[in-house]
């Protein structure tokens, strides 16, 4: 079940955000935050699951309002886009973004999301020895799957 405290927060944030841009508020920008925030944290969605989603529930909405409202909310700082790979652009929310890493599976594609404390200190060791405050990095991790009867890889 969704956060409704979380996302009436992230539809205060994008009201503001597009007031100072000088953009239009439209319900269907709205129900693209509706749609993306009702997602589990860690699910990463891309502009058609996000458009067949929306149509089931009967909004109608074009692919390319889903496509600018995702640029926006990205520029606003309520989504995360990830590229990985050969995949087209995954998004997730960013309200509740914690920093973390991805594995992505070559054969099933299962995306699953980590943290390790090594990898922030071997981040560190590497800013010192560059003379850099790192702000910020990003981690894939690529394998191949080797669990026994995956279920992803039926779906496939």
């Amino acid at each position: 079940m969704a956060d409704k405290a979380l996302i009436e927060k992230a539809k205060k944030i994008f009201e503001n955000f597009l007031s100072k841009q000088g953009s239009r508020k439209t319900p269907e920008r709205f129900s693209v935050i509706d749609e993306l925030y009702s997602l589990p944290e860690d699910e990463h969605m891309d502009v058609e699951g996000l458009f067949l989603s929306m149509r089931n529930k009967g909004y109608t909405i074009s692919r390319a309002t889903i496509y600018n409202t995702l640029d926006l909310l990205v520029e606003s700082g309520l989504a995360v886009k990830h590229q990985f790979k050969d995949k087209v652009a995954l998004y997730e929310q960013a309200l509740t973004y914690k920093h973390h890493d991805h594995h992505v599976c070559n054969q099933c594609r299962k995306i699953r999301e980590f943290s390790d404390p090594k990898i922030n200190e071997i981040k560190e060791e590497i800013g010192n020895s560059f003379r850099s405050g790192i702000t910020s990095h990003s981690l894939v991790l690529y394998g191949d799957c080797q669990i026994e009867n995956c279920e992803n890889l039926e779906v496939i």
